[in-house]
């Protein structure tokens, strides 16, 4: 029987030479051999013919009845169990304690959930976001916050203008303006370490009088230029190099923020609230009188702290005498600015100019940044497919506002003021002198911050009863109000999400979380010490008591 050729092109053929014929389709006449049709074949071919089939058949069946199972990959937890385990727990133990009498069962609940997420925030079973977002579903679930109310933060300024200020750091880097300014620094100041440093920690401080945002100065200024000048020396966590400069570095510029957020009223924009709490308390603070009574606690701290981090998390590079003349070869390799990096710099200066004066015109600093961040967007110097793999940002939007939510409905459900309340009577019993009892009420001020995600919030909930007991003890008023609001500041160095300029520094990953920690606690006593020693002695000279 004759075959046709196109009926030849789609019939199957058998590939021999392995171990089973595997059918496919044939393309073309050539594939297959057609061969005439055979009515010969006898009974004794045909029972042979069926008779080998059958053994080929079972040899197959048991070659794969032999052959191991395909292995499975196997389950990995996506988080730490056992530290999300004590977080749990800690927060489950605090749940079920009968609250003390003057909290509100609502209150008291809220306080687990907050505590259990703080502990998984410092241990971090997973990434600080997914953390954030355990916390805020374990308060809906058990109906202790609402939706509205757990997300509540989202609308908050502080969040937001962090966010963005990664976005502009990422255009100030992407564009190459960061890599020319980072040069330009390290030409002037990059013999030492140390140099490059005390460059961006002077400049910060210079600028922060007239920047009334912390988080706008670190996150929208100054990280930017850290990370250009972490990358540029080759400090990248991504390839395990951290400690070359950037972990230095970047716990420097942070922890120095606090200090010239301390330094003027304008530095900081809860700084105004505590000196309108103050006006309340028949206290008037002037802006001379608070920068004159911080400028000599805030020098020594801001020329100390760089040398007392540089002993204890000291850098890999150290001395660097080449890297002037090297950074100027940079510089010169760049040749002269291109049109993205014109318009970056443009873009910074009216941010900057926004932030500065924006506040005379009604214009605040989340839009002043916005401002920025659309320039950059309609201009392609970044693009929003760019921003929304911006990772680091949206993380720290998360986790920020979760705190914020969580701490602010504290205060609302009544927790903070009974705190603040019992604290006042027990100091207030004690009879001491007013030196002593002003040291203990500094002292819980200042270390009850570990429950605010917000300087404006800690000063809203705190600062009056504290300048109240205080002055009941015997301080004098104006010393009272002035170190309670200049520690409101200084307080932001303890964690990493206490202040605004904590979330970009430390959303870099350049220094672990319990680094962060331990040398924040570590320069808190430093702080202390030199505002209540040096500076008490100084503001004495000055004839404040």
């Amino acid at each position: 029987m004759a075959l046709s050729m196109k009926s030849l092109a789609h019939r199957p053929c058998l590939v021999k030479g392995s171990r089973l014929s595997v059918p496919v389709i044939v393309r073309s006449a050539r594939d297959c051999t057609a061969r005439p049709f055979k009515s010969t074949l006898n009974s004794s071919n045909l029972l042979g013919s069926l008779k080998s089939g059958r053994q080929r058949v079972m040899k197959v069946s048991a070659s794969s009845a032999a052959a191991p199972a395909p292995s499975q990959p196997a389950f990995k937890w996506g988080a730490n169990m056992k530290d999300l385990g004590i977080s749990i727990g800690i927060g489950a133990l605090l749940w079920f304690i009968p609250p003390p009498a003057g909290v509100t069962l609502k209150a008291w609940h809220l306080l687990s959930v907050f505590v259990g997420t703080i502990v998984a925030i410092i241990t971090t079973p997973l990434p600080l976001g997914a953390v954030a977002m355990l916390g805020m579903g374990a308060a809906m679930l058990t109906k202790v916050l609402t939706f509205p109310e757990a997300f509540s933060a989202f609308a908050s300024e502080i969040p937001w203008l962090i966010a963005i200020a990664y976005f502009l750091a990422g255009g100030f880097i992407k564009s190459g303006l960061g890599n020319r300014i980072a040069y330009a620094i390290v030409s002037a100041f990059g013999k030492t370490t140390l140099g490059l440093v005390y460059s961006l920690v002077m400049a910060e401080a210079l600028l922060s009088p007239a920047i009334p945002s912390v988080a706008a100065r670190a996150g929208g200024i100054f990280f930017p230029l850290a990370k250009a000048l972490c990358l540029s020396c080759g400090s990248d966590p991504e390839k395990g190099t951290q400690k070359k400069l950037g972990a230095f570095l970047m716990l420097t510029c942070f922890q120095t923020s606090t200090i010239s957020s301390a330094m003027f009223i304008t530095a900081m924009a809860a700084n105004p609230l505590a000196v309108n709490l103050a006006a309340s308390s028949g206290i008037n603070i002037t802006w001379g009188g608070w920068a004159l009574a911080a400028i000599v606690p805030g020098l020594i701290c801001l020329v100390s702290v760089p040398l007392i981090l540089y002993a204890l998390y000291p850098p890999e590079i150290k001395d660097t005498p080449d890297a002037p003349e090297a950074a100027k070869k940079e510089l010169e390799k760049l040749g002269p600015m291109s049109l993205n990096e014109k318009i970056t710099a443009g873009a910074f200066a009216m941010t900057v100019g926004l932030w500065i004066f924006g506040s005379s015109i009604g214009v605040n600093a989340v839009a002043a940044a916005t401002v920025g961040l659309t320039i950059l967007l309609v201009t392609n110097v970044i693009t929003w497919k760019e921003c929304l793999a911006n990772g680091p940002a949206w993380d720290t939007l998360t986790w920020f506002a979760a705190l914020i939510a969580m701490a602010a409905y504290l205060n609302k459900f009544g927790f903070i003021p009974w705190f603040s309340d019992s604290v006042v009577k027990v100091i207030s019993s004690l009879g001491l002198e007013w030196q002593s009892a002003f040291a203990i009420i500094v002292a819980l001020y200042f270390y009850s911050h570990y429950f605010f995600a917000s300087g404006a919030a800690h000063i809203g909930a705190m600062y009056t009863a504290f300048l109240a007991v205080a002055t009941a003890c015997g301080t004098p008023s104006m010393v009272a109000a002035l170190m309670l609001a200049q520690l409101s500041n200084l307080m932001g160095c303890l964690t990493t999400y206490g202040i605004g300029s904590a979330p970009p520094y430390f959303g870099a990953g350049y220094v672990p979380q319990a680094d962060w920690l331990k040398f924040g606690f570590i320069l808190s006593i430093f702080y202390l010490a030199v505002w209540m020693g040096v500076g008490g002695t100084w503001w004495k000279f000055l004839g404040l008591w």
